[in-house]
């Protein structure tokens, strides 16, 4: 029999579960920089564990050794990325005013007149096409000094961040076994053996394919590089550097890539000869670009990502799709490795399921 002792139990039961519960969200709200930290020292971890092994196996270094040999190349190689963006970034603000609104839509208006006189040779006029849309009067360009902006104080305090993570990194490479030994004591018996499989499978897929991306990031960013040398435009290197960071993002990135170095380039070229000079050579390094990604999307993408994996070329495409439909851009990226996941975990646990054993081929 229900009496009102009982339900008034449940209920403080519940509303006490629901305090733990917001009390907990909000105690990860608070630390979500630290748990970033984290998840960031974890990812660099799988990829740094390769090159730790290397100098331990191979150039018989002691472990420490091994683990501070590869984190002063991911500082080197950390100290050498910013000193290449600091001054594409003073060179690239003073010419297209990033940090002042006004000042880069006066820009942008340049810009847009001086392609609407370049089209009008043609007998296309922009200008009218543009004045119906009523296109001009819906874009907001403080929201691209806004994301500028914000992008400068998140490199500002990047240096903290950095260091946080390394010494994270430093002692998830150190004290790996200590981890995993705390690990198995919170682990239930029965199933122990079966998730240190789990975890030893992903950690070696999940590096293969970090590898993997940053082999494909490297292939992108030398025909990137090549495209811009051939048709002499400035700040070559470090365009085709960021061109290639963003191709990390499946599928848009390359989009972004593309129409920013194009409107770098024509921004560049206002008040020369913009329609000798500018509009060619934006023209000619759209199409190297395009062709560049062809390439990526037929070879390095479906090959490296899928073969890191072992996933078929259109299954990385449609979890990549699903990702971004239903988390965005960081969706996109986290698919594959999340996808990856979820495969060792469920041919670890259900081996005899004919579904598993289809979808998990390969793993």
């Amino acid at each position: 029999m229900i009496t009102s002792k009982i339900i008034a139990n449940g209920l403080l039961r519940a509303i006490g579960i629901l305090v733990l519960i917001s009390i907990g969200c909000y105690f990860i709200y608070t630390i979500q920089t630290v748990l970033y930290y984290i998840i960031i020292a974890f990812l660099m971890t799988l990829i740094a564990n390769p090159v730790v092994e290397f100098f331990r196996k191979k150039l018989k270094f002691s472990n420490t050794i091994a683990i501070t040999t590869t984190l002063i190349l991911f500082i080197l190689l950390m100290i050498g990325m910013l000193l290449l963006f600091v001054p594409f970034i003073t060179s690239q603000s003073s010419n297209m005013s990033f940090l002042d609104s006004k000042n880069f839509q006066k820009s942008i208006q340049e810009l847009y007149h001086q392609l609407d006189t370049t089209f009008k040779h043609y007998n296309i006029n922009i200008d009218r096409i543009i004045s119906k849309s009523n296109v001009s009067s819906k874009i907001n360009f403080s929201v691209v000094t806004d994301f500028i902006n914000e992008l400068i104080n998140v490199l500002s305090s990047f240096g903290a961040g950095f260091a946080s993570v390394l010494f994270i990194m430093f002692f998830m490479l150190k004290d790996k076994v200590y981890f995993i030994a705390i690990f198995k004591k919170l682990m239930p018996d029965d199933h122990e053996d079966k998730i240190l499989a789990s975890i030893e499978k992903t950690n070696t897929l999940l590096s293969r394919y970090f590898i993997g991306l940053l082999l494909q990031t490297l292939i992108i960013f030398v025909m990137y590089l090549i495209v811009l040398l051939i048709f002499g435009v400035e700040n070559a290197f470090i365009i085709a550097l960021i061109s290639a960071l963003l191709n990390i993002i499946p599928y848009l990135g390359p989009l972004i890539s593309t129409a920013l170095t194009t409107v770098l380039i024509l921004l560049s070229g206002l008040g020369s000869n913009f329609q000798s000079e500018a509009i060619p050579t934006a023209i000619y390094v759209f199409i190297g670009f395009t062709i560049v990604q062809i390439i990526d999307n037929n070879v390095s993408n479906t090959v490296i990502s899928s073969k890191s994996v072992n996933m078929h070329p259109l299954e990385v495409f449609i979890i990549t799709i699903i990702g971004g439909l239903l988390m965005g851009i960081v969706g996109m990226i986290i698919a594959v490795p999340l996808l990856t996941v979820i495969k060792v975990v469920l041919k670890e646990f259900f081996p005899e399921n004919q579904f598993i054993q289809v979808f998990t081929k390969g793993i």
